[in-house]
């Protein structure tokens, strides 16, 4: 099969066209005929060697964490799809590689696609979709009344943050340029801040959930958003011990992380919040909710560009501009 691979760990390294072997299925995995799959920020971090030492791969391997396409065939174990089913996921660590035209799955990973997307925009929702799901459903318990923040709305998490927070019940106010303002709207957006013009931390108090997804100095300025007993979600690090005792990370690494999360633990609990950093892991069972959420008309995707399988090396440079508006997605099946 056709497959884009990455050679070595390398920032902004090439991704290389190759032959590769068709993957062999377990009896607990779903063999899938990929149509499309999405870029995430997440293939750059891989590839460039950021997450290396606690989500190691040996080169060369397949990149892509988002998939829609058709069933080929099941492991002996798996009774819940059969060939022809049309699935969408987002594989587990270790068992990614969407990149390509053909991938194993475990078949917990999976769920039937929404019935009223296309392949494409089917694609766009998985990782997104389990990210914002555990932030908020999980970790934030987000309910009627409460007051979001979200950042980066018209982002890939963004669209879909705003569009799930609201259905929860939540007031949302999120950043964005004044070019999408309109769009984070339409979403959902009740406090739109104009992050050119605007400083959200002189905007926006006694919040109950942030959703972090920028840098460390944002990262820091959230916690003054907050109110006591609120919680600071961060999908963009650092990485806390939690994390990796969910990992079973030996002794050494977990120091690591108590090292590099020790001076936001310090600050949040000075003011009174809580701090996690949220890793998603790949859940079919949440990507069902998910299905019949966006099947309801409650969640809809937002696509900014469908690339063609060739130039998959474009459309991921196009997201690390980070200019897109919403999720960009790649058609492998032509």
């Amino acid at each position: 099969m056709k497959a884009f691979v990455v050679d070595k760990y390398k920032k902004n390294g090439p991704l290389r066209l190759a032959d590769m072997p068709d993957p062999q299925i377990g009896a607990n995995d779903v063999l899938v005929r990929i149509h499309a799959t999405a870029i995430n920020l997440l293939d750059s971090k891989l590839r460039d060697g950021e997450f290396k030492l606690f989500l190691p791969y040996r080169p060369p391997f397949i990149l892509g964490h988002d998939l829609a396409g058709t069933v080929i065939r099941v492991g002996a174990n798996v009774r819940q799809f059969k060939a022809g089913d049309e699935v969408y996921g987002r594989p587990r660590d270790h068992k990614i590689g969407t990149f390509a035209e053909m991938i194993a799955v475990d078949a917990a990973d999976l769920a039937l696609k929404p019935k009223s997307l296309s392949m494409e925009e089917a694609a766009s929702i998985p990782l997104v979709g389990l990210t914002v799901w555990q932030a908020l459903v999980e970790v934030g318990k987000v309910k009627p009344g409460q007051k979001v923040f979200i950042q980066a709305g018209s982002g890939g998490v963004g669209t879909f943050a705003i569009q799930l927070a609201k259905h929860l019940g939540a007031s949302v106010a999120t950043t964005t340029s004044a070019a999408n303002a309109e769009l984070v709207k339409s979403l959902g957006a009740d406090v739109v801040i104009d992050y050119k013009t605007q400083d959200f931390e002189r905007v926006l108090s006694g919040y109950d959930v942030v959703l972090n997804s920028q840098d460390a100095r944002t990262l820091t300025k959230s916690l003054n958003v907050l109110k006591p007993g609120g919680k600071l979600i961060s999908i963009s690090g650092p990485p806390d011990v939690p994390f990796a005792k969910s990992l079973r990370l030996n002794l050494v690494l977990r120091l690591v992380m108590r090292m590099l999360s020790r001076g936001i633990l310090k600050k949040a609990r000075s003011r009174g919040v809580d701090y996690s950093f949220l890793f998603m892991r790949a859940e079919g069972q949440q990507l069902r909710e998910i299905a019949t959420l966006i099947d309801a008309g409650v969640i809809r995707p937002i696509v900014d560009k469908v690339y063609p399988f060739a130039k998959t090396a474009e459309a991921l440079a196009y997201v690390e501009t980070g200019r897109a508006k919403g999720k960009v997605v790649v058609g492998v099946l032509q």
